[in-house]
This record gives structure tokens, C-alpha cells and sequence, in this order.
């Protein structure tokens, strides 16, 4: 991606605040993923003040829920889904640190005030594109709840990683 602006994670506030709105980013470094259902007992385990599966202080988390792999692969298909989803969750997260969420489609408004208040950033990522997100991935690792299958958290390493700053 020409014109693209680097973005290494963890990302801090600094770096954060560097993001042009609507520009292109080329993502570097570690990411988690979490759908639904991990957002929901990521949730429960904030509430109870038990512990976390990973360290949400700017922490990246990217709203996919990948297949299994086959054969010679890091990951199977792995394109993000719909954001909107994690609306009811994600600003106790971003309360507890998360700065940097990846996945399709609008936020609500709650969410974009909370990003906006805690200077965080919402990414956009091409739906349609789990083969290229799946090309980005250098290494995976199951951290967290397996017996959600495709909803479990995984570790993710990723090098140009695409996506575009939305909200912030």
C-alpha cells in the first residue's frame, strides 16, 4: 500500500494520536482475536476482577474468528466481522485499556465517544479480504477459551497488516 502510515502494537496514545482519520495503515506486531462470545466473559472476568486471558492495557484486539488451518498453514480464513457486534462490551474494554479494535462495519455511538474520550482507534479492515489477512498472519496461538471453537482468543503476529483508521 503506497502512501500507508506504519502502525507497530502494542500501540501507545502517542502513536495513536499520530493516525491520520481515513488514512491507510500497514499493521506490525501482536494482536488478539475475540468475537462475541470471548467479548462477553472478557466482560464477566472485569466484573469480577478475575483474570484477563491477555493484558488490555493497549492492547489490539481484531474482531475475527478464524477457521481452523489446514495443513502448512499458520491460520485458516480469517476476515474480520461485523464490529457492531461488540458494541455492548467494548467501552468497559477500552475503560480497562484497550486502544486499538479492528473489524468491519459502523460503531455506535456510545462507542465511538468512548474511543474518542480514551483516544483510542477503530480500524477498518476490507471485508471479503480473509485470504490477504490470512497472508499477514506470521504466527498464531490459541490463548483462551477453546471450547468456543472459531470464538476462542488467539495470540496473532501479523506484518503489513491493512487496514484504515475510521474512528478515533
Amino acid at each position: 500500500m503506497q502512501n500507508a502510515t506504519r502502525l507497530r502494537l502494542p500501540a501507545n496514545a502517542e502513536q495513536i494520536r499520530s493516525l491520520p482519520l481515513g488514512s491507510f495503515v500497514l499493521i506490525d506486531g501482536v494482536m488478539y482475536t475475540a468475537r462475541d462470545q470471548a467479548h462477553k466473559r472478557i466482560a464477566e472476568a472485569i466484573r469480577k476482577g478475575a483474570p484477563l486471558p491477555f493484558e488490555l492495557k493497549n492492547a489490539a484486539i481484531y474482531y475475527c474468528g478464524p477457521t481452523p488451518r489446514r495443513d502448512g498453514e499458520i491460520i485458516g480464513s480469517c476476515g474480520p466481522t461485523t464490529s457492531g457486534r461488540m458494541d455492548k462490551y467494548t467501552p468497559l474494554l477500552i475503560e480497562h485499556g484497550l486502544n486499538v479494535m479492528i473489524g468491519k462495519g459502523v460503531r455506535n455511538a456510545e462507542v465511538v465517544s468512548a474511543i474518542e474520550a480514551a483516544g483510542a482507534v477503530y480500524l477498518t479492515a476490507v471485508g471479503g479480504a480473509a485470504a490477504l489477512y490470512q497472508s499477514r498472519i506470521t504466527s498464531c496461538e490459541l490463548i483462551a477459551f477453546p471450547e468456543l471453537g472459531c470464538e476462542a482468543v488467539y495470540r496473532l503476529t501479523v506484518k503489513d497488516f491493512p487496514a484504515v483508521v475510521s474512528v478515533k
